[in-house]
């Protein structure tokens, strides 16, 4: 079973959430809170593998709850956000988030969105990723990071890279680059290993702050 905490501070979106997500035979809601130091708590009581967790709240916001979650090593975290909080959420991804969805997404991408990050997978939307990056990473045109960082790859891990940051699966990858899905995995975990990256959301992260990945560029 994955264990989720759902929170937000509206009740009406933790009770959709809830049956949404209680609707699954592998999914069950442990646990709600209102806010993010709620969030905290839960997270250190119960355990959870993932808290499904709102960005604007009272008490504490969802970006601080975040951090402090993963710092901790208590549960993975799931942001949930709208357009009009696009900086709020890319600080959620630098403090640790596995990914962010979308308010109005659909129930079974959300479910997909939920279980892809239990199992320790992340989630990144192209749509949302590229309109996040364009805003807060490509907006001055200057790397916000040293792009030597990036030496210890391989050509091909760097092409690798760059369609990771465009939001490809490995999959579509493989499609592109004439590989198998098997080769392109084996390359993924060598550039997360390399560049002492959690997941895939850290890496798309890190390809546009080094100005591998450019917003806009195909």
């Amino acid at each position: 079973m994955i264990r989720v905490v759902v929170v937000d501070d509206q009740e009406l979106m933790r009770v959709g959430f809830r049956m949404v997500l209680g609707a699954q035979a592998d999914i069950d809601v442990v646990g709600e809170a209102g806010d993010g130091a709620q969030a905290i708590r839960l997270a250190e009581e119960l355990r959870p593998d993932v808290v499904l967790m709102d960005v604007r709240m009272p008490v504490l916001d969802g970006v601080e709850a975040t951090k402090r979650i993963v710092e901790a090593g208590t549960a993975r975290v799931l942001v949930m956000t709208t357009f009009d909080l696009d900086e709020y959420v890319y600080s959620a991804l630098q403090g640790g988030a596995s990914g962010f969805l979308l308010k109005d997404t659909q129930p079974d991408h959300l479910v997909s969105a939920l279980r892809a990050v239990a199992s320790g997978d992340a989630v990144v939307s192209p749509s949302v990723t590229r309109r996040l990056l364009d805003r807060f990473v490509g907006g001055g045109g200057k790397p916000m990071r040293d792009a030597a960082e990036l030496d210890v790859l391989t050509e091909r891990e760097r092409e690798v890279l760059v369609l990771i940051a465009k939001g490809l699966s490995n999959l579509e990858i493989a499609e592109t680059l004439f590989l198998s899905e098997a080769t392109v995995k084996t390359h993924v975990g060598r550039i997360l290993s390399k560049l002492d990256l959690r997941d895939r959301v850290q890496a798309v992260v890190l390809a546009y702050e080094t100005g591998l990945a450019r917003p806009g560029v195909s």
